[in-house]
């Protein structure tokens, strides 16, 4: 097997025809059968089967390549975005606010649901989530938490009477 190339020249363009074919011999005269058609495969995907009808024979030989290949595990997304629409629909997201007090308070509760812990884990909980990107938060530590837990004691009040309501009538 092997990859036949064909350049055409028509009006003025150049087309390019990627075929995967066969040699086999009948009658003492050499054929050629086509498999597939691989022109509407990128340049990198014809490559790659060149690469690999290269190698049939050992294509452990190809796993080699495997070194060059690095896997990295991106954000967390899920569990944040769902706790966050939560919290919009419960309307806790507009008792806080979007200043930024407001936005780590948000995400104080938001960690508190996904994982309870102290105040670092929650930092850490936001490296491994897309906390920042949904909510909008810029780089935070668990200082930072503690000092908002301070403005959170003050707001209290505040943030009681914007979510305040009927518990006798309302079942969650």
């Amino acid at each position: 097997m092997y990859v036949d190339v064909s350049h055409v020249r028509q009006g003025g363009k150049t087309y390019t025809r990627y075929l995967l074919r066969e040699s086999y011999r009948q009658g003492g005269k050499v054929k050629h059968r086509t498999i597939a058609n691989l022109s509407g495969c990128s340049a990198a995907e014809v490559e790659a089967i060149r690469l690999a009808l290269r190698h049939k024979d050992n294509l452990s030989a190809l796993g080699t390549k495997q070194s060059e290949i690095v896997i990295k595990q991106g954000l967390s997304y899920g569990a944040v975005h769902v706790v966050h629409e939560v919290a919009r629909s419960l309307g806790i997201v507009a008792a806080l606010g979007t200043t930024r007090d407001g936005l780590l308070g948000l995400w104080q509760v938001i960690a508190r649901v996904i994982d309870q812990g102290s105040r670092l884990s929650a930092v850490r909980l936001a490296r491994a989530h897309a906390a920042k990107e949904i909510l909008g938060l810029g780089d935070f530590d668990e200082d930072d938490l503690y000092a908002n837990l301070d403005w959170l004691a003050k707001q209290q009040p505040d943030i009681e009477k914007f979510l305040f309501y009927d518990v006798t009538s309302t079942y969650l």
